[in-house]
């Protein structure tokens, strides 16, 4: 009987309803110029087509698990516990990437064994897929603690690959039913789940953050999505450093407000994207107000989105071309973290 080797990366896919963009996402990592990985697809209770979808792959690299549904952080902690490669790379169902994605991250670690989390830019496809010309363009280098509790370098959930040490490192047991299962994520978490967990690693390991020039991760912007839904951004995001507050409180009383001024200033920009011309209005004028810094150590950001939501006031058709000068020349135009 032929065994298979121990594959060096694990990819793995949560998947709950995604019969849209399953195919892509699958297909973008089986076209990876590296091959030595396996791919585990977690179905978080799936009601759709997207079994079926994946049913039509015979790649011997793919491995199926079914759950009921826990969310995402359930899906990719299942995932994890699953993962047999010592690279674990997380990949959102909705989204794709380059094919040399796997061949520069695993060097990049390679070279860099301090690095725990290795990730990169992206670039912004539409919900059909099509190029927005903006994306998520990262500080890379030098990441302080600081900075990964204020700015999310790493971006979205699609971008980072990650040592299966340090995610063994900051794994804890649940509680009741989950006693005997390891939590990586927080379960308890659904948004925000990924700046708790850089912030616990910051905050409890000696591991780095650094990134990758390239773009090599799509990020697909759906307007259904959980990160749409801009009137719980805040809450979701607080609740989650929160729960990370006691690991050093010197940090946090340091530099929270500053971290909940960025926070206030991004869901401004959400709600400038979504038309929402009066929540923008308020929100990027508290920003301000919670932590002045942000205007000192992001002047060009912070100034444009507070005339953003000056100009919202303006004909749409004004805005529109204003804004989209303004995203270009400011290259991170985040969408979700």
């Amino acid at each position: 009987m032929k065994i298979n080797p121990i594959p060096v990366i694990s990819v793995i896919i949560p998947m709950y309803n995604v019969e849209k963009y399953i195919a892509q996402s699958i297909n973008s990592v089986l076209e990876q110029s590296y091959h030595h990985f396996e791919l585990i697809l977690v179905d978080d209770g799936c009601v759709d087509d997207t079994l079926k979808i994946v049913n039509k792959f015979s790649d011997p690299r793919i491995r199926i698990i079914q759950q009921a549904n826990r969310g995402l952080s359930g899906a990719r902690n299942t995932g994890i516990d699953a993962a047999r490669g010592i690279y674990v790379a997380l990949l959102d169902a909705d989204d794709y990437w380059a094919p040399d994605k796997l061949t520069m991250h695993i060097q990049h670690l390679s070279e860099n064994p301090n690095v725990g989390v290795s990730y990169c830019p992206s670039l912004f496809i539409s919900e059909e897929g099509a190029l927005l010309g903006v994306g998520q363009f990262p500080k890379l280098k030098n990441i302080s603690k600081q900075h990964i509790f204020c700015r999310n370098p790493v971006g979205n959930g699609s971008a980072p690959v990650i040592r299966r040490s340090l995610l063994s490192e900051v794994g804890y047991f649940g509680v009741g039913r989950d006693k005997y299962r390891t939590m990586y994520f927080n379960e308890s978490l659904r948004q925000s789940e990924d700046i708790e967990l850089w912030t616990r690693i910051a905050l409890t390991t000696k591991w780095q953050f650094a990134g990758i020039e390239t773009p090599l991760t799509y990020y697909r912007v759906n307007d259904g999505g959980l990160s749409a839904d801009i009137d719980k951004q805040f809450s979701s995001w607080q609740h989650a450093v929160m729960l990370n507050k006691d690991s050093d409180r010197k940090f946090f009383n340091k530099f929270y407000s500053l971290a909940k001024a960025y926070q206030l200033r991004y869901i401004a920009r959400r709600a400038i994207q979504s038309k929402n011309k009066l929540t923008a209005f308020k929100l990027i004028h508290q920003a301000i107000y919670c932590d002045f810094r942000i205007i000192i150590h992001e002047p060009g950001r912070t100034i444009m989105t507070l005339c953003c939501a000056w100009l919202k006031f303006l004909p749409e058709a004004l805005f529109s071309r204003i804004e989209k000068f303004a995203m270009i020349y400011f290259g991170n135009a985040s969408v979700k973290h």
